[in-house]
């Protein structure tokens, strides 16, 4: 384990605790929301600019996706979400990983793949913000990385049109299933290598895409760290889905006493692709809240109450009941030898 920091896109960065030394780089992005105006209409929550005076309640819009191959039909889908997202009321509208693009063909997306700044799908999402006076979780979608390699790229943008966040997928999907080709998300993506937690009005959130799902290090870091919300907008396969998809949720959300949002791919896609569906709100007990079935794009409205993260860590308290230890091998083919080969320390008791 390590401290570390970077600033990354940011006014300011400060250290809050540790995180994994593989991760080699946290972001910790500070913004003063104070003066920020608000949705007309919208109901005040009554936060200050403090983690524990934060906004208790988070009005979430889950939308479930079956994203194309083109920028243009996501565009129309994303403005259809926002404006229904805007009609509930809600303060956040998640979507899925590849929201705004699902495209395995090289040479079309290359076409398309632009970087951030450039990005039409990231900018419409950025104008849907504003419009609307909601934050936008975008999931990810692809943004050039130079020689001809692309990250597969969170950005959250708040009720301004203004991007707060990025984060850049880290643990990037090169499995072997049975029957199927492999998957090589590594062939045409690099792997991010910063952990970002950002910290909003209604507290820090972790972010994830995907397969990260996978390394429960990371998302122990961000509770560690104050997380109460950890984002992990996906694209799973349907075999892997069936498996998977909700232990997992279920277990990160119960290991970390934390609010999972999990918004997902769904269907056969235009480049052939067929995903899982079950988009997912998990709270901090591990109940599944919101499941929008494996069938068909949907979008539902959830109330999160903040304070459910601090009730369950008060019941179970595992981030504080961490203790150091250390690790040792033992041969039992000969019972005179034992290897010692590592010490694991929790840098957070």
């Amino acid at each position: 384990m390590g401290w570390m920091v970077g600033n990354s896109h940011s006014a300011q960065s400060t250290i809050f605790g540790y995180i994994p030394s593989s991760l080699n780089l946290a972001v910790f992005i500070h913004v003063n929301y104070n003066a920020l105006p608000k949705r007309p209409g919208h109901r005040s929550r009554g936060w200050k600019d403090s983690m524990e005076l934060s906004r208790p309640i988070l009005r979430l819009a889950l939308a479930q996706m079956n994203s194309s191959n083109r920028h243009s039909p996501n565009i129309e889908t994303v403005a259809a979400a926002a404006a229904r997202a805007a009609g509930d009321d809600a303060d956040v509208l998640a979507l899925p990983e590849a929201s705004g693009l699902m495209n395995r063909n090289r040479d079309e997306s290359r076409r398309i793949v632009a970087t951030e700044d450039k990005d039409e799908f990231i900018a419409a999402c950025r104008e849907f913000a504003s419009t609307y006076r909601l934050w936008i979780h975008i999931g990810s979608t692809p943004v050039s990385a130079g020689e001809g390699k692309y990250r597969n790229r969170t950005v959250l943008i708040d009720d301004r049109g203004r991007t707060r966040a990025r984060y850049d997928k880290i643990h990037l999907f090169d499995v072997f299933l049975p029957d199927r080709p492999p998957t090589g998300e590594s062939k045409r993506y690099d792997p991010g290598e910063e952990a970002v937690l950002v910290d909003t009005p209604w507290g820090p959130w972790g972010l994830s895409i995907c397969y990260d799902i996978r390394f429960p290090h990371l998302y122990r870091g961000y509770a560690a760290n104050g997380a109460t919300i950890l984002f992990a907008p996906s694209a799973f396969t349907v075999p892997t889905g069936r498996a998977h998809w909700e232990v997992l949720l279920r277990a990160r959300a119960i290991e970390n006493g934390a609010w999972i949002v999990a918004p997902a791919q769904v269907g056969k896609h235009d480049d052939g692709r067929i995903t899982y569906g079950h988009s997912m709100i998990v709270d901090p007990w591990g109940h599944v809240v919101v499941d929008l079935g494996g069938v068909a794009p949907d979008q539902a409205i959830a109330v999160l109450d903040l304070k459910e993260a601090a009730a369950a860590r008060k019941q179970i308290p595992s981030l504080k009941n961490e203790r150091s230890y250390s690790f040792r091998r033992e041969d039992a083919r000969n019972p005179l030898r034992s290897v010692s080969i590592a010490k694991m320390e929790d840098e957070n008791a």
